[in-house]
């Protein structure tokens, strides 16, 4: 695609939470003409600070010739899509949708479908890598479709990826292989939770736990990366409780459907919904430590301001 027909091209992005508001800002940042879509009007003003432009409802991006869908779950793909407000009806033939929210394969399968019915590419282009790689551009997606749908998305690619893994020529494919990714990050954050929560009861300490293990065979991205927010007490979500309750009933789900036995994904999920039933749902997903601190009152980090009492 040429330079002048890159700059023309315009962009939509449904969902500016975490993950959409980075995406939406690198594609920004990259010289893209972005639209974000957000029922938020807070989400909404925080992207026109960014200098995009924004709308409340998905039909009003009815003039884009690619939109990114990041949303939350499975439902609000389907309503931001196909809903009152959705953008399928209004999108001109031959526009193509990015998929990127986590959803089952068999859903993914089901809207390339749906879409191609509508005369509309679709990408299944589940997305990796956290809130920080996602405003600067390093994300790593998982994507399946034709390759003309490859084609059409390369800029925007270029702009929110690292790595694109191009992984088939049928939507499905990527979102399978992010089931695989979120089996395995929810499970390791369930176990760097327990980890955690059985050295703090045996009585050592916290930050010598995280040093000796960061450097260690029993270390993990997921440790790594979530440990900290239990160390300084922060449970605000980056990625949140409530997510992993989703991503790992998917996978039950999907077993279900392969008649695959998925037991240590099973365990995984029992502890994040555990998390969500004590009240933790909405934060940080590194708060399943807190059911432990429940079950067995150990003594976890604060917060420093809630250390001096403020």
């Amino acid at each position: 695609m040429s330079e002048r027909s890159q700059q023309a091209l315009r962009i939509g992005v449904i969902g500016l939470g975490v993950m959409g508001m980075g995406t939406a800002t690198a594609l920004l940042q990259r010289g893209l003409n972005v639209t974000g879509c957000d029922i938020s009007q807070a989400a909404r003003e925080a992207f026109t600070a960014e200098g995009g432009k924004s709308v409340a409802t998905p039909a009003e991006l009815a003039d884009c010739h690619i939109v990114l869908v990041v949303v939350v779950n499975g439902g609000q793909v389907e309503q931001v899509l196909f809903g009152e407000q959705g953008v399928v009806g209004h999108l001109a033939p031959d526009s193509l949708v990015m998929q990127c929210a986590t959803v089952a394969p068999s859903q993914a399968k089901q809207l390339g479908e749906r879409l191609a019915a509508e005369g509309l590419m679709m990408l299944d282009a589940p997305i990796s890598g956290g809130a920080a790689k996602a405003k600067s551009g390093d994300l790593s997606v998982m994507a399946s479709g034709s390759p003309e749908a490859f084609s059409y998305a390369q800029p925007v690619l270029d702009a929110m990826a690292a790595k694109v893994y191009r992984l088939g020529d049928a939507p499905g494919v990527g979102s399978s292989m992010k089931l695989v990714n979120q089996l395995l990050a929810g499970v390791h954050i369930a176990t760097a939770a327990e980890a955690m929560a059985l050295g703090i009861r045996m009585g050592l300490d916290p930050e010598v736990i995280f040093d000796v293990i960061s450097h260690s065979a029993g270390n993990s991205w997921m440790f790594e990366n979530r440990v900290p927010h239990i160390l300084s007490g922060d449970y605000t979500p980056l990625s949140a409780v409530d997510i992993f309750v989703k991503d790992l009933n998917i996978v039950h789900q999907t077993g279900r459907e392969l008649a695959l036995t998925t037991p240590i994904a099973a365990s995984a999920l029992q502890l994040f919904t555990a998390a969500s039933g004590a009240g933790f749902g909405r934060e940080d997903d590194s708060a399943v430590i807190k059911v432990y601190q429940r079950l067995s009152g150990i003594t976890l980090p604060e917060a420093a301001n809630d250390a001096c009492g403020g």
